[in-house]
């Protein structure tokens, strides 16, 4: 975590941090250091840099140029004040063409050349010199705007009349900077010697980075001498003090002030607002993307913006946060145990090259002295394979541990955000976050978490040949040695074979001692009901998971083999049974972006006040299938739609409202049966807090009925439906369901099994 802690410009601990509208954060005192004045004279731009408009007069160059200790303090209070946006003289007409000197289209970004790169990565503009002559201007004699450069993004932004004082102060990364601090001062203050004798043991003086032990100062000297291999060593303070990695102390390290700077546990103030220092923040502008007050809303410009509680806002950005974050952590996991894979394949790759290095010199020194010079090419050429497989796997170790330390870290600072109470200052770097969270999932691709090598050397020595074939003697793969022949028969691994709800798994391995090469399989399965078999799946993979199918259907399948000779025999065929009833949730994927799923995906409701879809995990295209919803909230006599859809249907209406849905919508007094928009079959009856809500989709006649506490609601809703269906549903913020599945059908309509069934 420290990393993200970390100013970009310094490369200390945050002090008085500012968040730029790139939505990286940078110390109030480093951003005075990289922000760029440009005086309204063009004497001291680039001709590529000069401001739109009419040719101005010589402005103050002199004093632009000018060395020394007053102009730079003149300068960062300027950036602080009013003066960034100039003085009271001069300029009116092109007073917009300086704000976008940077930007054409005046949005507070722009990107800029010729620019010049400081050692510290920061890019910033360049002065030209003044002409020879040129008159320089007096004090005062036309405003000046100021331009500011992310470190990180490198993005310009202009600053308004308030200088640097216009950004926001990021008050949540300053409490956890000072909490951070305090925990290693803490650590600090417990460091001892792992080497005294004494009892207690000195405090800790040094840390050997490289042997990972701290020494006090009279250990140091006595084992760890800066001499012979030690001298290479990279001593450091203990974690903590002033000077360590990461420690509390130097000159990015110190405490930070303001309300931002109390610990979690201190009762913090409450911010108020940048623009009405009397008020506190109480609502959220979703089209700035910032907190407000109500004077802002009475009196600002976000009068006419979409503003929502703040409290809300908290909650659904923190929710949002805390779910992207769960992506994270198992990836983390999954790296972590790909980690342990590869040190246990880097294992497996030194005991493998050592035992065909034995074997290579046995059968070498079985050959008479004509072999010698061979042998040692032979050696070589092994050596070599193991070296490229080590260094294969090194690289990919190196890698994965950098992304994984990458993402832990992020982790760590977006859990303590997470723990923070301050909604303003967690919304202010939420998005951004949620952002930096979903890239770093996105780039654990699939094959990142593969080994590249394996740790199997195809190579074997043909020791066969008479000794006038002893200087062509060379590796030969297993493939080229043994006559190649179809594959034979794949065996199938029953006890891995299983079936879960309309999803069936398969597992294949080929027989022992079997020589022929095999390049890939082919999986066959039927429809389900006794009729052809079709190829489901092509590939090298021998384990195979199938989902889609029917639900309470018998299906048999088979696989076979195949190479450069062709297709081998079939497997035995096996026979596989689906669920006879549906287990299925909420789908998360497919669901509305306003809708909020709890336990487990089987409980939603909704963020707004419209109407909002979301669908189930489960499909049917066959067979007789009841689910149930139970209502858990119902407030202000709301319009809930239940009944299924396409996978494609219009998610941000009512459900039945287009013609990818059938719908019974109702209310606490009736409810009607809608699709296409179409309403018909109004029947007395609705439901309300503690309701059950029934769905009987029947495709072996084609028809839907819907049920409200166990009695039939009308007549069958919708007849004639054929095709592939997803349970549906649609509620807005008033409405809570929790969705119940694994239901056998009523028995009033349960159909008894056919005989071939």
């Amino acid at each position: 975590m420290e990393e993200e802690l970390k100013c970009p410009v310094c490369g200390s601990l945050f002090r008085e941090p500012i968040i730029l509208p790139c939505s990286h954060n940078v110390c109030l005192p480093c951003a005075r250091t990289i922000a760029v004045q440009t005086p309204e004279t063009e004497q001291h731009l680039p001709p590529l840099l000069h401001p739109r408009g009419p040719a101005p007069t010589a402005a103050a160059a002199a004093t632009a140029a000018a060395p020394g200790p007053g102009a730079a303090a003149g300068s960062a209070a300027c950036l602080d004040s009013e003066c960034a946006a100039g003085g009271g003289g001069g300029g009116g007409g092109d007073h917009a063409d300086k704000l976008s000197l940077h930007s054409e289209t005046d949005s507070g970004y722009g990107s800029y050349t010729p620019s010049l790169k400081s050692p510290n990565g920061v890019r910033v503009l360049p002065l030209v010199p003044a002409p020879p002559g040129a008159a320089a201007a007096p004090r005062g004699a036309g405003p000046a705007s100021s331009s500011l450069t992310c470190p990180q993004c490198h993005r310009s932004a202009s600053l308004d009349q308030r200088g640097l004082r216009g950004f926001q102060r990021n008050r949540l990364l300053e409490a956890i900077v000072q909490r951070y601090q305090q925990g290693r001062a803490a650590a600090a203050a417990a460091a001892k010697c792992q080497l005294c004798d004494r009892n207690p043991p000195e405090p800790a003086a040094v840390l050997c980075e490289q042997c990972e032990v701290l020494y006090c100062a009279a250990c140091q000297l006595r084992c760890h001498p800066a001499r012979g291999p030690f001298a290479k060593h990279r001593l450091a303070p203990p974690p903590g003090q002033p000077g360590a990695p990461g420690g509390g102390g130097g000159d990015g390290g110190g405490g930070s002030s303001g309300s931002g700077g109390k610990g979690a546990g201190g009762g913090r103030k409450l911010p108020t607002c940048a623009e009405h220092d009397l008020e506190n923040y109480s609502m959220y502008c979703v089209s700035c993307r910032s907190p407000v007050c109500y004077q802002c809303l009475e009196e600002g410009k976000h009068g006419k913006h979409d503003v929502k509680a703040l409290g809300a806002m908290w909650k659904q950005h923190k929710a949002q946060l805390s779910q992207a974050l769960n992506g994270v952590s198992d990836k983390a996991k999954e790296a972590k145990e790909f980690l342990v894979q590869l040190k246990n394949l880097l294992q497996q790759i030194q005991e493998n090259g050592l035992d065909y290095e034995a074997c290579l010199v046995a059968q070498c020194d079985a050959l008479v002295d004509a072999l010698t010079r061979q042998k040692a090419k032979l050696l070589t050429k092994v050596t070599k394979e193991r070296e490229h497989k080590l260094k294969v796997v090194w690289d990919q170790i190196n890698h994965c541990t950098l992304k994984l330390r990458q993402s832990t870290g992020l982790m760590e600072y977006c859990l303590e955000v997470i723990k923070e109470n301050d909604p303003s200052g967690f919304l202010q770097i939420s998005d951004a976050l949620i952002k930096r969270v979903q890239v770093s999932q996105e780039q654990w691709v699939k094959g990142a978490l593969e080994p590249k090598v394996s740790a199997e050397f195809d190579l074997t020595l043909d020791s066969e040949p008479l000794l006038q074939s002893i200087h062509q003697l060379d590796f030969i793969q297993m493939k080229c040695r043994v006559p190649v022949t179809v594959p034979p028969v794949p065996l199938l691994q029953l006890e891995k074979c299983c079936t879960r709800n309309n999803s069936v798994t398969l597992a294949w391995r080929m027989p022992p001692l079997s020589h022929n090469p095999v390049e890939g399989y082919i999986l066959e399965l039927d429809d389900g009901d006794g009729g052809q078999f079709r190829e489901v799946y092509v590939g090298k993979e021998t384990l195979c998971t199938i989902d889609g199918l029917h639900f309470n259907s018998t299906y048999n399948a088979r696989v076979k083999a195949f190479n450069s000779s062709g297709v081998g025999p079939y497997s035995k065929t096996v026979i596989l049974q689906t669920s006879d009833v549906a287990w299925f949730t909420f789908d998360p994927s497919s669901a509305h972006r306003d809708i909020v799923l709890s336990n487990d995906n089987q409980t939603a409701t909704c963020n707004s006040y419209d109407d909002r879809v979301v669908l189930g995990t489960a499909a049917f295209s066959k067979g007789v299938h009841y689910w149930e919803l139970h209502v858990d909230r119902y407030d202000n006599h709301p319009d809930p739609a239940f009944g299924i859809a396409r996978i494609n249907v219009v998610k941000d209406m009512m459900l039945g409202k287009d013609d990818k849905a059938w719908a019974m919508y109702v209310d606490n007094n009736r409810s009607w049966f809608m699709h296409c928009n179409s309403h018909t079959n109004r029947t007395e009856g609705g439901v309300s807090k503690g309701a059950t809500v029934g769905v009987l989709l029947d495709l072996n006649k084609h028809n839907l009925t819907f049920y409200i506490n166990g009695q039939q609601q009308g007549p069958p809703a919708f007849e004639n439906v054929e095709g592939v269906f997803m349970p549906a549903l649609s509620l807005n913020r008033n409405v809570q369901v929790t969705l119940h599945t694994g239901l056998e059908v009523p028995q009033c309509v349960k159909q008894p099994k056919l005989p071939n069934n």
